[in-house]
């Protein structure tokens, strides 16, 4: 009797510590604790670069929905698609049961990600604006699917890379920029955004960095004041020559004078993912081309 009473303890115990082990939960970048009694094994990912950050943290397998233009890497091309980052297909997702939805905060309407909710899905809602922001995401998605080893690995893969380029541009000299992503407007963004924190690490200055909005509409007159080193152009406008046609009637701008306008593909810098190191990259050779034809 003692024999089995012990038996049953222990396997009591054992019960205890498989459904404490089950059980996941994260905190999201509104603050709110995401807890779900064992891990997803449904995902819909509400914007491209979220399905990418999935992927990377070994979550690929377990997307069931995606939104437009998810298409990286190539498998995202093949799941369900759910509608854009800017307006989902709410009974599209209602059909595919996901038992987690994982949203962008600056690119999902609230009212969707509240609808979701009101749903009865669980919401893990992100809004990466420092490249510091990726890796903790990849863990955190790791930890809410089940992928922590793989999702760890991809962290310190990506760590290591965005110490590498810490070291190489720490001492670089100041470079500024006006990064360019549409011209009719003519709009930018301030240094909340993650592409400033990548013109940071590049040692360049966002000469609209101090703006309010993040994504702000700026004045020829305002470029023309401030007059930068450096004009990056990406989305739309990546490799349109009418872009440097564009720029070629205003001579005195120094980096129309000195033939420093740029152009990074979209995917390498608009994408808040691991990617985003490799249009680092780009950008920091870009400024060191600048450096290296300064008086």
């Amino acid at each position: 009797m003692k024999r089995l009473t012990n038996s049953c303890l222990v396997g009591l115990c054992l019960l205890w510590m498989c459904q404490a082990a089950a059980a996941v939960q994260a905190t999201d970048d509104r603050g709110k604790t995401i807890a779900l009694a064992h891990p997803a094994a449904r995902i819909v990912a509400l914007a491209p670069h979220i399905a990418e950050l999935a992927f990377a943290a070994g979550a690929g397998s377990k997307l069931v929905g995606v939104s437009s233009y998810s298409d990286y890497p190539a498998a995202a091309a093949r799941i369900a698609v759910i509608g854009d980052f800017g307006k989902v297909d709410m009974e599209r997702i209602v059909q595919l049961k996901p038992d987690l939805v994982i949203a962008w905060k600056s690119g999902n309407r609230s009212a969707d990600i509240e609808k979701l909710e009101q749903l009865g899905f669980p919401v893990f809602v992100t809004e990466p604006r420092r490249l510091a922001d990726i890796p903790r995401l990849l863990r955190d998605i790791g930890m809410l699917v089940g992928t922590r080893a793989e999702a760890d690995r991809a962290a310190q893969a990506y760590n290591r890379e965005l110490a590498r380029l810490l070291a190489r541009y720490r001492a670089a000299r100041p470079v500024s920029v006006f990064y360019e992503i549409w011209n009719e407007p003519l709009m930018t963004l301030n240094d909340q955004h993650i592409i400033s924190d990548v013109i940071r690490l590049c040692g360049g200055r966002n000469i609209f960095g101090a703006l309010s909005a993040l994504t702000p509409t700026v004045s020829m007159e305002n470029v023309l004041a401030a007059d930068p080193e450096a004009i990056i152009a990406s989305g739309s406008l990546y490799n349109d020559a009418r872009l440097v046609e564009a720029w070629k009637r205003f001579p005195r701008l120094q980096a129309v004078k000195k033939r420093h306008l740029f152009q990074v593909h979209p995917d390498l810098i608009q994408r808040p993912t691991p990617r985003i190191l490799q249009g680092a990259a780009v950008i920091c050779e870009q400024l060191e081309t600048v450096r290296k034809t300064a008086p």
